[in-house]
C-alpha cells in the first residue's frame, strides 16, 4: 500500500464535488459573445486545418470554418459543458460541414454530367452561370413534359434507377419506360438546341 503522503499520490480535497466544465465551454454555452471571439481564438485554426484537408481548397475551408462557428453559435443551446469539450464539439460539427460540403459537391458534379449529357454539351464548357441557366431551362422543359414521362425522367436522371427499377416502382412495362425515356430525352434535347 502506498503511503499517502508520498508525491505519487495526492488525495482530493473533500470538498472538491464534481467536476464543473472549463469556464470559456460554459461562457460559451451561456451565450457570452466573448467566449465566442475566444472559442474563435482557441479553435479556429483547427476547425480551418480540418476543414482544408478534407476538402483541399482554401476558400472552401475558410467558407466551412465561417459556418462551423455560426452553427456552432446558432446551436448553443445543445451544447452541454458536462457532457464534453468544446472543441471536440466544433470538430464534430466541422466533419458535418465537410460532408456536407463535399456531397454538394458531388451533387453539382453529376448534375453537370446529366445536363451536358443531355443537351450534347460536354460538361467542361459549361461556364459557372451559364451552367444554373441551362439548368434552369431543363428543368421548366421537364415541367412541360406529361406527367408520366417527367416522373420516369427523374427516376433514371435524379434518383439514379435503371429502367428494370423504373418499371417495377411506377408499375409500367419496361419497354414503355425505355420509350418514355428515349422521347422525354429526345424532347430536352430538341429543346436544347432549339
Amino acid at each position: 500500500m502506498t503511503d499517502p503522503g508520498s508525491p505519487g499520490l495526492r488525495p482530493s480535497p473533500p470538498d472538491a464535488g464534481p467536476a464543473r466544465p472549463p469556464e470559456l465551454a460554459a461562457r460559451f454555452a451561456a451565450g457570452d459573445m466573448a467566449a465566442l471571439r475566444e472559442a474563435y481564438d482557441k479553435h479556429g485554426s483547427t476547425v480551418y486545418g480540418i476543414a482544408l484537408r478534407g476538402l483541399g481548397a482554401h476558400h472552401d475551408a475558410e467558407d466551412v470554418a465561417q459556418q462551423v462557428f455560426v452553427r456552432a453559435w446558432r446551436g448553443r443551446a445543445t451544447f452541454d459543458p458536462e457532457r464534453g469539450e468544446l472543441g471536440g464539439w466544433l470538430v464534430g460539427i466541422t466533419r458535418r460541414q465537410v460532408a456536407d460540403r463535399l456531397s454538394a459537391r458531388f451533387r453539382e458534379r453529376t448534375a453537370h454530367d446529366r445536363v451536358g449529357q443531355a443537351g450534347g454539351v460536354p460538361p467542361a464548357a459549361l461556364a459557372p452561370d451559364q451552367s444554373v441557366v441551362d439548368a434552369m431551362v431543363v428543368a421548366a422543359e421537364m415541367n412541360q413534359l406529361p406527367p408520366r414521362v417527367r416522373t420516369v425522367l427523374q427516376l433514371a436522371f435524379f434518383d439514379d434507377l435503371t429502367h428494370q427499377q423504373i418499371a417495377a416502382v411506377t408499375g409500367l412495362p419496361l419497354g414503355t419506360v425505355k420509350s418514355h425515356v428515349r422521347r422525354g430525352l429526345d424532347r430536352l434535347r430538341r429543346r436544347w438546341q432549339g
